[in-house]
């Protein structure tokens, strides 16, 4: 048997691929396996096992490692968190209240010597610029004390200063006393306890929010109209020690019968609150301690 192509041939195995020699060599070979029969010889045929083929690709070749660096986070975007005020107490007065405001805002006016036309609270609140506004601070002192002395009648005055000396009754009173009738002016109130003398004692009067001290937003109308004034009229007129402690945070006050202000009052160390102050906006007015 001849093969005329001179390649190899490649011939299917289970295995793999069988290579069979070129044709001239396959012809060499049948030759020989004839003459080898006729000499009583098995015919031999050899054979190359191979692997099947198989598509290998080479690995592309490796890139070139480069520094990669992160880009920075965008900045944070600045949020501006608008704070909304709390919005002002409502008070409902009643009959009472109403009389009580317009007695006390007829006697400031009357005191100063200066009138307005507006009535109910308003009026009083009125009426206290005027005196903040005009006023040097000692004339201040002396006008409230002049109003509270025509508010309430001498003879009345005298008879509680006499009839109730210095005592824990009588600081226990007061501090009773100005829960009940004068919440229409400072607002809800209560009475908590503080120690006198290493004893416990209700002679605190309480104010979560001060009504006049809301109203005013205004650190020297505080001082100056209600703290101080306040302060000499009940020790010279009651014969009663009182310190009345405003904190201009929270707009409360603590008002402490039978205790000495100090000296160094921090009260007269705050400064004004320039951006919301009444007597500042509405009068220009150097409320400043």
């Amino acid at each position: 048997m001849e093969v005329t192509t001179s390649s190899s041939m490649l011939l299917a195995h289970g295995h793999g691929v069988l290579h069979l020699p070129p044709a001239h060599s396959l012809t060499k070979r049948s030759y020989d396996c004839t003459s080898r029969s006729k000499r009583g010889l098995r015919p031999t045929v050899r054979a190359v096992m191979a692997r099947p083929h198989q598509d290998v690709t080479a690995p592309p070749p490796p890139a070139s490692r480069k520094m990669v660096t992160a880009a920075p986070p965008p900045p944070a975007r600045e949020t501006t968190t608008t704070v909304t005020p709390p919005p002002p107490t409502t008070y409902r007065d009643n009959w009472f209240d109403k009389l009580a405001i317009g007695y006390l805002s007829r006697n400031l006016q009357e005191a100063s010597g200066m009138r307005n036309g507006k009535d109910g609270y308003e009026g009083l609140i009125e009426a206290a610029l005027t005196i903040s506004g005009l006023l040097r601070v000692d004339q201040q002192w002396q006008t409230v004390a002049t109003a509270l002395e025509r508010a309430f009648p001498s003879y009345i005055l005298t008879m509680i200063k006499v009839m109730m000396p210095p005592s824990r009754f009588s600081r226990e009173y007061f501090a009773a006393f100005t829960t009940i009738f004068f919440p229409w002016l400072v607002g809800p109130c209560e009475v908590r306890e503080s120690e006198v003398d290493g004893r416990k004692e209700k002679n605190v009067v309480y104010v979560p929010k001060c009504r006049f001290l809301e109203s005013t937003n205004c650190v020297g109308m505080c001082t100056n109209l209600c703290k101080i004034p306040c302060q000499k009229f009940i020790q010279g007129s009651l014969g009663t020690a009182v310190y009345m402690s405003p904190n201009f945070e929270d707009m409360s006050c603590e008002m402490i019968f039978g205790q000495q202000p100090p000296e160094d009052d921090p009260a007269l160390k705050q400064p004004c609150f320039r951006t919301k102050c009444i007597a500042k906006q509405n009068r220009q007015v150097n409320c400043s301690i």
